[in-house]
């Protein structure tokens, strides 16, 4: 198992913290006037996705977290968890909510999304930066409605709600940013 010395902290990392994996969100190296430098971290348990702030003397060490990120493609949901399948391999994973959390209102079968384990099980589930969904509800639009004319709410096919430009309407295809939930543009013809 791969250990880190606190010199090579850095935003990503992934360390074993109390027994659970840990992602190093901000690290400040600190080196008072008096006595001896340490990190100053802020580190999100990846289990309970709690942020907690921790201080290491320098020098100190950790355990790497043995994480993997792998590429998998949504498959369904039974009503208690959610199927993923790795392309290359068909194996498949089951997700809880827990897991999947919010990511869930992004995904639309045989989407690919990125999947966190640590010791083959699912530890959080991120859909990809861009999505293209149909928008199932939303206001009609008007004539002489432009881009320019502030917003209106839409449900999409997920149930994910977004605000999009008046001119917009049911049944078209959006492109959507899953870091921001905002709307980019309408999707292309295919």
């Amino acid at each position: 198992m791969a250990t880190y010395s606190t010199n090579e902290f850095k935003g990503g990392l992934k360390i074993m913290l109390d027994n659970d994996p840990c992602s190093i969100i901000e690290n400040e190296f600190v080196k008072p006037g008096k006595g001896q430098a340490f990190n100053r971290v802020r580190i999100r348990n990846l289990k309970t996705g709690r942020v907690i702030e921790r201080t290491f003397k320098s020098g100190d060490t950790v355990e790497g977290a043995d994480v993997v990120d792998i590429d998998m493609q949504y498959l369904y949901n039974d009503g208690e968890f959610w199927h993923f399948m790795v392309p290359d391999t068909f194996e498949q994973y089951q997700a809880d909510k827990s897991a999947v959390g919010d990511s869930i209102k992004w995904l639309k079968e045989q989407d690919l999304c990125t999947m966190t384990l640590w010791n083959d099980s699912p530890l959080s589930v991120t859909p990809p930066n861009f999505v293209e969904l149909a928008i199932t509800e939303t206001d009609p639009g008007l004539k002489g409605d432009t881009s320019g004319g502030g917003g209106k709410p839409a449900i999409l096919e997920t149930g994910a709600v977004v605000r999009v430009p008046l001119f917009v309407q049911i049944g078209e295809v959006i492109r959507v940013d899953t870091r921001t939930g905002e709307y980019v543009s309408r999707a292309k013809e295919q």
